[in-house]
């Protein structure tokens, strides 16, 4: 399962692109940090947009990724599947997700490590969940579905990958999970090994 993002998406970026939904994009907490990182792991900080007062406003603040689960493992990742989510969806803006496999060289200890990145533009979002725990606070955790040709040679689930004719959709909780948590044609991914 996906434990690792990046993000390199300037604020400008992030709100020039956000307009093309015409749903107004406020800061409550302020301007978030929008440096470039490299690297977003289980329980770091991230941006995450979610609705604001309805599907006719969005915010984007700053929480973190997963929440304790049972036993205390984290929920970084959730199943889509045959799940209706009436509440509590967020968008994760990224431009790349990490999946790792057994290496390729048997003698290499550490997996090889694979970039995917979407084909047609710099960054993208993954479909996401956000809830209110009261051990770290507010948190997010991103959802999966089943793999799509691009990804299924890597892992056997596919992160739900947004494109922006979809953001809206997401935020509006009478638009059927079902129809967008979807595995992405073939093409639609870049993978590269880092």
């Amino acid at each position: 399962m996906c434990n690792e993002v990046r993000r390199r998406i300037a604020l400008g970026q992030l709100r020039e692109d956000w307009g093309q939904t015409r749903i107004p994009l406020v800061f409550p907490e302020g301007a978030p940090n929008m440096a470039p990182l490299e690297s977003i792991r289980i329980t770091d900080p991230a941006v995450i947009i979610r609705a604001a007062g309805g599907p006719d406003q969005a915010e984007a603040v700053t929480r973190r990724w997963s929440w304790p689960g049972t036993h205390g493992k984290p929920v970084y990742n959730f199943r889509s599947d045959g799940r209706e989510f009436r509440s509590g969806r967020c968008l994760i803006p990224v431009d790349g997700f990490f999946e790792f496999t057994a290496p390729a060289d048997p003698k290499q200890k550490r997996k090889d490590k694979w970039l995917f990145t979407l084909a047609d533009h710099d960054w993208f979002c993954i479909a996401g969940l956000w809830r209110s725990d009261p051990a770290v606070g507010e948190a997010f955790t991103l959802l999966t579905c089943p793999p799509g040709l691009d990804t299924a040679p890597y892992h056997s689930r596919q992160m739900v990958v947004l494109g922006r004719d979809a953001w809206a959709s997401w935020l509006d909780p009478a638009v059927p999970a079902a129809q967008l948590c979807q595995p992405l044609p073939a093409g639609s991914l870049q993978v590269s090994r880092v």
